[in-house]
């Protein structure tokens, strides 16, 4: 079936996958002991605590560029960088049950002021916190990234297995071509972002078809990397060093195939 063009459209559908992220979420949170939210997530110096605060207040930063977009202003996603880092801090320590709440009751805020947009409203620019400007329909799914990659980081027992198999795709997708050098929807960087010296590869995804390749555009790839699309987006994400793809060099396979993997910049 092919995805809706129309910008309300293609934001009516993300806004649809925006919620069933966060049930998801909250039923990994659910499931938790209250004492795990003090411990550690699966990002350097946070805990899961820091995790959720984070989670929720971006729900609230988009509010702020969703009523830009329905008010034709030029609404701050955050107050300043210092604002939202506070946010952040101060909301770790809070107990689970809290948190929990946090994240609902901010999803509930984005829906409402989702729903409040005209249809065309979705074609307004806002601006990222970066200073880049992107299309309003495109705010659901910077939401949808922030719950799915920060679920897995909460290292809470969903992992990028559970991505849906729509999502993985699509970031698959838009991460390559971010390492190839071109701009990606969403606005994540461009080829000055990039390493100085990022070799070629070839990214094959063997269970949905998708090719794409990666680094310098000189010359026949020698590395290919082969394996399901969540995976190859786990690594393309950060969120796995690469274990359980294939790695070949000019066609043969590699016994350490993480080891040849290229070194990658952070997700934007």
């Amino acid at each position: 079936m092919t995805a809706p063009q129309n910008p309300a459209d293609l934001a009516a559908a993300r806004l649809t996958d925006v919620a069933e992220a966060t049930g998801r979420l909250l039923r990994t949170l659910a499931a938790l002991e209250p004492a795990a939210v003090a411990g550690p997530s699966a990002l350097p110096g946070w805990t899961r605590g820091h995790v959720l605060a984070h989670v929720a207040r971006n729900a609230d930063s988009l509010v702020n560029l969703l009523d830009g977009a329905r008010t034709g202003t030029d609404v701050p996603q955050y107050a300043s960088d210092e604002a939202r880092d506070l946010g952040i801090e101060q909301g770790a320590p809070r107990p689970l049950d809290v948190q929990a709440d946090d994240v609902r009751d901010s999803h509930a805020g984005f829906a409402a002021a989702a729903a409040l947009l005209p249809a065309a409203a979705w074609a307004a620019s806002v601006r990222h916190r970066s200073g880049y400007l992107f299309p309003a329909h495109d705010i659901p799914w910077k939401r949808l990234m922030e719950l799915e990659y920060h679920h897995v980081d909460l290292a809470a027992g969903y992992s990028p297995a559970d991505w849906p198999e729509s999502f993985a795709t699509a970031e698959f997708r838009r991460l390559a071509a971010r390492l190839a050098g071109a701009d990606a929807a969403g606005g994540a960087g461009a080829s000055g972002d990039l390493p100085t010296a990022l070799p070629a590869a070839l990214l094959v995804a063997g269970d949905t078809g998708d090719r794409a390749r990666i680094g310098s555009a000189d010359g026949e790839a020698r590395l290919s990397v082969e394996g399901p699309v969540r995976t190859l987006t786990a690594w393309l994400s950060g969120r796995s060093d690469g274990d359980g793809l294939l790695v070949r060099e000019d066609g043969v396979p590699l016994a350490d195939g993480r080891a040849a993997l290229p070194p990658l910049p952070p997700l934007g």
